[in-house]
């Protein structure tokens, strides 16, 4: 065979090779894609539905009560004591400020009871090891009047939860 010819028909399988490759790299969108947030943008759909996990009270300037809610995969692992969480368990976080119940402490005969109040914030914290691998797994979102926080506000949330790698980074314990 003539040596040009290999030559050109090298030349047009490396052009072919390039012009394949550029329209995968395309066709995919990767490259044009900015990352998304790593922290949770949407309120899980049917969370109010979800079984408790505990309460909570946290005073200082908080001064709030909460309920800790889990979908089935977290709750599960809660009560198999399993770690680290399976992906696509997702905790809930319901906080209120804590009110004084006239009705409650008439029966009563003195103030001893408190209820819940205004809602004050919800958080998630979502488990994904792939989406959320630069923050242990999880995902944490924090949403007041049903609007998402920015990553500024989510940004010491990792750091933060980070101090518990033992507990696969929830404070939070079952209460049976």
């Amino acid at each position: 065979m003539n040596s040009r010819i290999v030559y050109l028909l090298f030349g047009i399988a490396m052009v072919a090779a390039v012009i394949a490759g550029g329209i995968a790299v395309l066709g995919t969108g990767r490259a044009a894609e900015p990352p998304g947030p790593a922290y949770v943008t949407a309120i899980p759909a049917g969370y109010r539905d979800w079984k408790l996990i505990s309460v909570a009270h946290e005073e200082g300037s908080l001064h709030s009560i909460g309920a800790v809610l889990g979908n089935d995969l977290a709750v599960n692992a809660y009560r198999q004591g399993k770690l680290p969480y399976p992906d696509g368990a997702i905790i809930a976080a319901l906080h209120y400020r804590h009110v004084s119940s006239a009705e409650n402490n008439k029966v009563f005969g003195q103030d001893q009871s408190y209820v819940a109040g205004p809602p004050t914030n919800i958080q998630f914290m979502v488990k994904d090891s792939k989406k959320y691998a630069a923050t242990g797994g999880w995902g944490f979102g924090h949403f007041q009047d049903g609007k998402p926080a920015d990553a500024a506000f989510m940004k010491p949330c990792f750091p933060c939860h980070n101090q518990v790698k033992e507990r696969d980074l929830i404070f939070t314990r079952y209460a049976p």
